[in-house]
């Protein structure tokens, strides 16, 4: 009978333990793993303080997006660009999807100078919806 061991004639009861260090090795692997990963994402970001508002328009599709930081770097879709850079690769992204919005993220200390520049790098592009991406102040 399964589960049951015999040994001369006498029966003993069942194997009723569960043996746990199979179940306990698998989550510490996916631990480490879900520590790594998280690590790996982190890393990717940049770091850009937003200025705050008391409304929002949500979320919108993104196709494009700009980051300038406060030291004026330019950033397309996370990777760093010069104007000349940014302006071709708009030009390009446009020809592919006439109907692309392309999101402007500026750290709070950036100029509005800057931020106005971008915009009018895209218009001449021929991008004409643009979002402007914001935290909402907490109350």
């Amino acid at each position: 009978m399964a589960g049951t061991t015999d040994t001369g004639g006498r029966r003993r009861a069942p194997i009723a333990a569960i043996n746990v260090t199979p179940l306990v090795d698998v989550m510490l692997v996916l631990l480490v793993i879900m520590m790594v990963s998280a690590t790996y994402i982190v890393s990717q970001t940049l770091k850009v303080e937003l200025p705050k508002t008391a409304t929002s328009d949500g979320k919108t599709a993104t196709v494009a997006a700009v980051t300038i930081t406060d030291a004026h770097a330019l950033y397309l879709n996370k990777q760093p660009v010069t104007e000349a850079e940014l302006s071709t690769r708009l030009r390009g992204l446009y020809a592919e999807d006439r109907g692309m919005t392309l999101v402007v993220s500026a750290d709070e200390r950036a100029d509005h100078g800057a931020v106005v520049h971008v915009l009018d790098l895209a218009r001449v592009e021929g991008i004409t919806s643009f979002a402007v991406n914001v935290e909402r102040k907490k109350p």
